[in-house]
């Protein structure tokens, strides 16, 4: 499906009072195969789901009948995405060379940036090749560390961005940690270099993401085929494909929809890779962060509600994290919720951040990063302000780590 094809697609608010509300609308993405752009937040934040013209009666029907209050929230959906590319585009004719952290840059501009760091900063900077996407493209991350990851006494903060590959504004704020951790160091954060070790994957899902440049700007998916189980659907949904009660809670069975999650967990090479850096330093990963868009959320473990034995400090941690971002965050910008992402959102199973928990992370989370309204076409004028305040939330939390993790080792030792 190209974007033109949106044409006759609305989006529509929903409001969810409670759980029952909540229920009933994921029953009917199902159902209907419908795309959440933001499930909402019981009593605080609508839903909005994008709907195509076939299915819009009887979405609307069966709202009515549930009574659960509704409004029409896009009209036309390809008229928006048109005009968000107008933006974009008059947005680049105002400003010279950008680097990649300031713009939405391509795979292979994203590519040559971890390979330009790794080559002008050797002391400190690793760069790892995971093994190809299932179309053939390097899927890379940086290691970075004051002592070649050699000191087991330091904790290891693992980020990854871009399993959804319509969330454009995630793979920035992983550059710009980057960035932030390397090229300009500044004196309030030596301690972030010294003290921690870093493992920061960008671009997990770069077939999605190109496709969603190139094809379909709303794609969510990986791009695999296997015409055993469809010969006209491509890909499933990354971050139901991780083996933790996989195919169990919030999934579909068809294989068209946004959250069909494989046939078998690890079925994409994109999710392995993630895995493999999990199990290789679970000892020392302190931290997981797992970037997606959009929401002002901070969400952990685990999607059937039950929760965590360290439930208190994972909170507290969550809390950190959001706390330092809403400290500099736009007005515009609903303050961050933290909680269990079963209860503030929906069930859910074979995420990336349950498998981090349930193999050993203690601190595995979602970050869901601002919105502003735009759901996943946020402007690039609002990048720089999201990686910046991000930044903070995330340095909070790397030094809240090393104290769990200095408690956690002496105690092992």
């Amino acid at each position: 499906m190209s974007d033109m094809y949106l044409r006759m697609y609305t989006v529509h608010g929903v409001e969810v009072k409670d759980n029952r509300d909540q229920e009933t609308l994921f029953k009917l993405t199902v159902s209907l195969n419908l795309d959440v752009w933001e499930y909402g937040v019981v009593g605080v934040r609508d839903a909005r789901v994008m709907v195509a013209p076939e299915s819009k009666d009887q979405f609307l029907q069966e709202l009515d009948d549930n009574g659960i209050s509704h409004y029409l929230d896009i009209d036309d959906v390809t008229r928006m995405l048109n005009e968000y590319d107008e933006e974009v585009s008059k947005w680049k004719q105002t400003r010279g060379r950008l680097l990649p952290f300031e713009d939405y840059p391509r795979y292979d501009e994203i590519d040559a940036y971890l390979e330009e760091i790794a080559a002008k900063y050797p002391d400190i900077v690793t760069l790892v090749n995971s093994g190809k996407s299932y179309e053939g493209r390097d899927i890379k991350y940086l290691k970075i560390s004051t002592t070649n990851f050699t000191d087991t006494s330091k904790p290891i903060y693992f980020m990854d961005a871009m399993l959804h590959a319509r969330e454009w504004v995630t793979t920035p704020v992983a550059l710009y940690s980057i960035h932030r951790l390397v090229e300009e160091l500044r004196d309030e954060d030596q301690d972030l270099l010294e003290d921690i070790d870093w493992i920061i994957m960008p671009l997990v899902n770069p077939d999605g993401y190109e496709y969603s440049h190139t094809d379909f700007r709303l794609w969510r998916r990986t791009r695999s085929f296997n015409p055993a189980v469809s010969t006209t659907c491509y890909g499933v949904d990354a971050n139901r494909n991780f083996n933790v009660s996989h195919n169990t809670i919030g999934v579909s069975s068809n294989p068209c929809s946004d959250v069909y999650p494989g046939q078998v967990p690890f079925s994409e090479p994109e999710t392995g890779y993630v895995r493999d850096v999990l199990h290789q330093y679970v000892d020392r990963i302190q931290v997981f962060l797992d970037i997606h868009s959009h929401g002002n959320l901070v969400l952990y473990g685990y999607g059937d509600t039950s929760l965590p034995p360290n439930v208190v400090d994972l909170h507290h941690v969550g809390e950190v994290i959001g706390a330092a971002i809403d400290v500099h965050k736009l007005p515009q910008a609903p303050l961050y919720r933290i909680g269990n992402s079963a209860l503030v959102l929906y069930g859910s199973s074979g995420s990336a951040q349950d498998y981090g928990q349930h193999v050993g992370v203690p601190f595995s989370y979602t970050l869901e990063l601002p919105g502003y309204g735009y759901s996943f076409s946020v402007p690039p004028r609002f990048i720089t302000q999201i990686n910046e305040e991000t930044w903070y939330g995330i340095a909070a939390s790397a030094r809240v780590s090393v104290l769990y993790y200095k408690e956690r080792y002496n105690y092992q030792q």
